[in-house]
């Protein structure tokens, strides 16, 4: 019964949204939605460790200053996030300038 139910241990369509139930933690959202989410908290033990989750973790009001992203970082973002693994001179070229070395030593 116990592995059963950790099978279905997941948000559904029929869920509301994250942003919903962080609503619903901080009591912003309309009397409707709100009946609507604690009806479904009763059948939804998923929803209800969330929204457990919030409660531990409550929403602070924090300024962030945003910097920018120094140059060999964004570098080897791009080259991660073209899919570009198959040419490594880049990597190469962002390891040596960063730590000295090349990435076969870098691997092992």
């Amino acid at each position: 019964m116990f592995l059963i139910k950790m099978i279905n241990f997941c948000k559904n369509s029929e869920c509301p949204s994250s942003q919903d139930l962080l609503g619903f933690q901080n009591k912003e959202l309309a009397p409707q939605i709100e009946a609507f989410i604690l009806e479904h908290l009763e059948l939804c033990d998923f929803c209800g460790a969330e929204v457990e989750l919030y409660s531990q973790f409550p929403e602070i009001e924090e300024r962030v200053s945003i910097s920018e992203i120094p140059a060999p970082l964004f570098e080897l973002a791009q080259f991660l996030l073209s899919n570009g693994h198959k040419d490594r001179s880049l990597l190469d070229k962002l390891l040596i300038e960063d730590n000295g070395l090349k990435l076969k030593e870098a691997c092992g």
